[in-house]
């Protein structure tokens, strides 16, 4: 595959990219210069540009496609709803057919407790959604003062104000005068970034610890709730020690405060579970979902509410927020479908006894490569770090840039990676095969020789 472009309609569109379009987190200066990729077409689990170069997703879009693309049952069931009702409100007590039934729908899928949706247009609106809900929730109870939301460094909870705030990156902090005010964050659970000399299980127990550490800092009084997501996706994959999530459940029984998930990522099936709050045995307040709801195939997102929260603002009176898209009903039958999808061709189940076992064995052979420094994932989620010394996990320098590097070469060999620093990731469709699992693996490792050529050079 070549970068080179030798279709003249891709120069049109790169030109219509320079002189109007503005994509996200992007350099846009860069950005004209080299012009975008155009992507003209999908299927399955593979993507075509306007050179007709064939690419793999590795990425599922933006960790979303989960049933693959060109799925006509989900085409079908958007254009059925826009003939027979293209959009209304859910504002003013008035609802729709399938904006109830999607919710029941996810309720029967969720974890015990979790009966009740407020619908947004994305997973950043509805973490703004649940920052709102929390302080209005303690307002009801009396407690107006917990207003404090406790969040990870290096998690990622969208980029609206509320979302970048909430998250802790800490180069989205830097543009906007963020986090606001009522955001405080602790160290993530990156073992093989951050563990240093302590063992997994060690640095596990540190990280969680941090979480009471800092509750009593503020004071249980003024904190509201702890966000986190069950694997840390844009953070690179991070995956907590397994000591990390029971001793976190231990310092949550401690104190009154609420617990959020952010499932974005790890919703609807990418763990091999339906939700990454079941593969870790959390009982969250609070979840926040988008991405695979609806496979990609339309915005929506969403946050779902337990029977304990509830019982609170249901007594409370009107709860002012909402969006005009809150519970589109065309996203709503595309979410429906999905759901019914995932549910009757099993594929969540797949997920877990075939696909995602197969895609981490074969993964875990890379870690044989002379760049590679570990190796780790769950479900259908992996990391891939890349390091200058595997035995004391020394970086590259950050002039070396070794994930761009990585990625760029991925790019020119029909495989999409996405490159969070020097590790490199993957979140694919759930429903990739096993030969698909082993063509990825065959053009990761051809990208990591060419890389390692390149660096070494």
């Amino acid at each position: 595959m070549s970068s080179q472009v030798t279709n003249p309609q891709t120069r049109i569109w790169q030109e219509l990219s320079h002189q109007h379009h503005l994509a996200p987190f992007s350099d846009y200066k860069q950005l004209s210069e080299k012009g975008p990729r155009i992507i003209t077409k999908a299927e399955g689990v593979y993507l075509w540009d306007s050179e007709g170069n064939k690419i793999l997703d590795g990425m599922a879009g933006l960790w979303c496609v989960a049933i693959g693309y060109g799925r006509e049952e989900l085409v079908e069931a958007a254009s059925q709803q826009m003939r027979q009702l293209p959009f209304y409100n859910t504002f003013f007590q008035t609802a729709h057919p399938p904006v109830l039934e999607l919710a029941k729908a996810i309720a029967d899928v969720a974890p015990a407790g979790m009966n009740h949706v407020f619908f947004t247009g994305s997973g950043s609106e509805g973490n703004d959604t649940m920052l709102r809900m929390v302080r209005h929730y303690w307002a009801l109870k009396g407690k107006p003062q917990k207003k404090v939301i406790i969040s990870r460094i290096n998690g990622y909870h969208g980029s609206t104000v509320a979302g970048a705030s909430l998250g802790g990156m800490k180069y989205m902090h830097e543009q906007g005068d963020l986090p606001i005010p009522g955001i405080v964050h602790i160290p993530q659970p990156y073992w093989f970034g951050e563990g240093g000399d302590m063992s997994p299980e060690e640095f596990g127990i540190w990280a969680a610890d941090q979480l009471e550490k800092k509750i009593l800092e503020v004071g249980e009084e003024n904190v509201g709730a702890f966000i986190a997501e069950p694997v840390q996706g844009a953070g690179g994959v991070v995956i907590a020690p397994d000591s990390y999530w029971p001793r976190i459940r231990e310092i949550l029984a401690k104190y009154d405060i609420l617990f959020v998930a952010d499932e974005v990522i790890c919703g609807f099936g990418r763990t091999g579970e339906w939700f990454g709050s079941d593969y870790y045995g959390n009982s969250p307040d609070l979840m926040t979902i988008a991405k695979g709801l609806t496979s990609g195939y339309v915005p929506m997102g969403g946050l779902l509410v337990s029977d304990k929260v509830f019982a609170v603002i249901n007594e409370g009176g009107d709860f002012n927020h909402g969006f005009t898209y809150s519970g589109h009903p065309v996203a709503a039958a595309v979410a429906l479908e999905n759901i019914r999808i995932l549910r009757e061709e099993k594929i969540v189940e797949k997920v877990k006894a075939e696909t995602a076992p197969y895609l981490q064995k074969r993964l875990r052979e890379l870690a044989d490569h002379p760049l590679v420094g570990e190796v780790r994932g769950l479900g259908m989620l992996g990391a891939i770090e890349l390091v200058k010394n595997k035995q004391t996990r020394e970086r590259y320098p950050a002039e070396t840039s070794v994930g761009m590097v990585c990625r760029g070469h991925c790019f020119d060999n029909g495989l999409i990676m996405r490159a969070v620093g020097d590790t490199m990731i993957i979140a694919p469709p759930l429903v990739i095969s096993h030969a698909e699992i082993d063509e990825l693996v065959t053009k990761a490792r051809l990208c990591l020789d060419l890389t390692a050529r390149d660096v070494q050079a």
